[in-house]
């Protein structure tokens, strides 16, 4: 008989009834069990059991929990610890005990100094309401009710953008080249802003310039008939006493004066140069994509209005006509339709800025004293310079071949004139180019040749090309880049007064740049329209620095007169900054950094160039 169970570790456990025996039975039997199993030798741990806890041996191994470890290692590892430690520690106190020889990091250079204090300028050139990082202490909100104060504008806000200069008008049409030269610059220069921090900055700038020229026009719109060419007046002419952005003499902050709008339904040359500053401000943001196509959107409406309404923004004695009179628009017209171009990959922008009738009516093919002098004016020669890139790079041959290598060409040519060794411009005694022909403010001229002259250097030198012709003499790259370097260490500092002509830079620079903000103190008194003329009028220098201002610049004879009464030789503009800031990223950083060969060309698709059309027929 027997009986089954649950055995716990699996199976059947089976009890025997046979099996079971009186408890003296089981004695016996275990008696026996103990004999044999003494009758084995021991181990230590069954000795232990038997001697009990006072006869144990010292134990050989330490038990740490996770692992058993032998004694001798165990105090081996714990010295080998203790003597690391103070050894740590005593090479430590050797460390800060011993006086230190710390290796400096290379200095900045002089380039990339004045390229953040250049920057500065256009914070301190801010309309509207001013964001917190702003960085610019003695200035504020202002002019909150730009386009809300004149009835007869559509536009309604034009609360933003930047003031052209020393007065409180905004100016577009300047403004716009400004903008675009900026762009131009972070497009090729863009690893030299990241290394100088400035990047994000220099964008900073360009989206507060593009955001405004969006509220200027109907930028939703296809088809527009009207564009804001400026926002305030300062013409005095006849002795008016109508407080205006040039009779009176106020803080920003604190004007209270009417600043009436105007805008133009007929402005081919302001309409195309605000569509080149959208164009290639869509480049800078081309991973913003949504923005990106606002922007571009805007370029192809103005550029579209530039073409359908045409004529000059100036025309008709406008304000815009004291200050900034255009005079011309076919250059607009090539220098828009190549940004469109590089924006939107649309051959048609394109075949338009290398139509050969264009470019003849743009002066590209009979000269004259300015011609190769890129300015807020005349675009033509920057032109000329962009367009050389495509053909260097890119090289679309049929049908745009023609106007191209004649671009291509005259930009040589253009360097050529630049150069020393020629007698196209005059230069001063201290060495500065007179590309203006002695005329005043000739610093803005002088910047963006700078920039002209280092930026194609680098085509060529990533082109594999290690110079160009002048007539029948080759030359190098590095003479262009020693032109822009000379040029710039002018207004640096390296001339016949050792005086920088930039706000803020170096010792010695101008005191009393020609500026409202900067030269009314900020102490909660607002100074009404002739209560600032005492400021003007003062001997004492600015109580505020407009850090990074490049100020008009010096006579043709290496004079220069700090007063602020003088803006010919004090006053700052955007235009002239931006040329600045152009340049000084070319030249700023240790050479390794380069060109970006091809972010210009994102949207352009890939050319296949078509073949020319075969020769007449041949006839005897």
């Amino acid at each position: 008989m027997s009986m089954y169970g649950r055995d716990p570790w699996g199976g059947p456990l089976e009890i025997h009834a046979a099996d079971s025996a009186t408890d003296d039975d089981r004695s016996r039997n275990l008696q026996d069990y103990d004999r044999a199993a003494l009758s084995r030798p021991l181990d230590e741990t069954q000795q232990s059991w038997l001697l009990g806890p006072g006869e144990q041996k010292k134990k050989k191994y330490v038990d740490l929990g996770c692992i058993i470890v032998s004694r001798k290692i165990f105090l081996w590892m714990v010295g080998t610890l203790l003597v690391s430690g103070f050894l740590a520690g005593f090479i430590t106190l050797i460390v800060k005990t011993v006086p230190r020889h710390d290796h400096p990091h290379a200095p900045v250079d002089n380039y990339t100094l004045a390229l953040r204090k250049a920057l500065m300028f256009f914070n301190a050139q801010r309309s509207g309401k001013l964001p917190k990082h702003n960085n610019v202490s003695w200035r504020g909100n202002s002019c909150l009710q730009d386009g809300k104060s004149d009835p007869s504008t559509l536009m309604k806000d034009l609360v933003g953008g930047y003031y052209d200069a020393g007065d409180a008008i905004k100016f577009n049409f300047p403004a716009s080249f400004a903008m675009t030269m900026l762009s131009w610059s972070v497009i090729e220069y863009s690893a030299k802003y990241e290394a100088a921090g400035e990047l994000n900055h220099v964008k900073d700038i360009i989206k507060w310039g593009a955001d405004y020229f969006l509220k200027t026009f109907n930028s939703s719109a296809d088809t527009i008939d009207r564009v804001v060419a400026q926002v305030g007046v300062g013409d005095t002419s006849g002795g008016s006493t109508t407080p205006n952005d040039h009779y009176c003499w106020m803080r920003p902050e604190d004007i209270d004066y009417d600043r009436p709008v105007t805008e133009c339904h007929s402005c081919s040359d302001l309409s195309a140069e605000m569509a080149a500053a959208l164009a290639s401000a869509s480049i800078v943001f081309k991973d913003n994509k949504a923005y990106s196509q606002k922007l571009v959107h805007g370029a192809r409406t103005l550029f579209k209005f530039s073409r359908d309404q045409r004529g000059r923004y100036s025309a008709g004695g406008s304000d815009a006509a004291l200050f900034y009179n255009s005079s011309s628009y076919w250059d607009e017209f090539v220098w828009g339709g190549a940004w469109l171009y590089f924006a939107t990959g649309n051959t048609s922008y394109l075949q338009l800025a290398t139509t050969p009738g264009i470019a003849k009516h743009a002066g590209a093919f009979w000269g004259g004293p300015d011609y190769g002098v890129l300015s807020w004016d005349n675009k033509l020669t920057g032109a000329q310079v962009l367009l050389s890139r495509l053909r260097l790079f890119l090289s679309p041959g049929y049908p745009y071949e023609e106007i191209l290598s004649t671009f291509h060409n005259q930009t040589g040519i253009i360097m050529c004139s630049y150069l020393p060794v020629f007698t196209s411009f005059n230069r001063t005694k201290g060495g500065l180019i007179q590309l203006n022909h002695g005329r005043p403010q000739p610093l803005q001229y002088v910047v963006n040749a700078a920039f002209l002259a280092a930026v194609y250097s680098d085509y060529l030198d990533a082109a594999d090309t290690p110079g160009w012709y002048c007539g029948p003499n080759f030359y190098s790259t590095d003479v262009l880049r020693d032109f822009a370097r000379t040029q710039i260490d002018y207004i640096l500092g390296k001339n016949p007064r050792k005086m920088s002509y930039i706000a803020g830079f170096g010792i010695h620079y101008p005191k009393h740049v020609h500026h409202r903000g900067a030269s009314i103190p900020k102490n909660k008194i607002k100074y009404n329209c002739k209560g600032g003329w005492k400021w003007r009028d003062s001997s004492k220098p600015n109580p505020n620095t407009i850090v990074g201002a490049m100020v008009a610049g010096p006579d043709k004879h290496d004079g220069f007169h700090d007063v602020r009464t003088n803006y010919n030789y004090t006053e700052p503009t955007l235009a002239g900054n931006a040329g600045l800031v152009a340049a000084l990223v070319a030249l700023s950083g240790d050479g390794s950094a380069k060109i970006d060969k091809n972010t210009i060309f994102s949207a352009v698709p890939p050319m296949f160039p078509i073949a020319p059309p075969p020769p007449a027929p041949w006839k005897p």
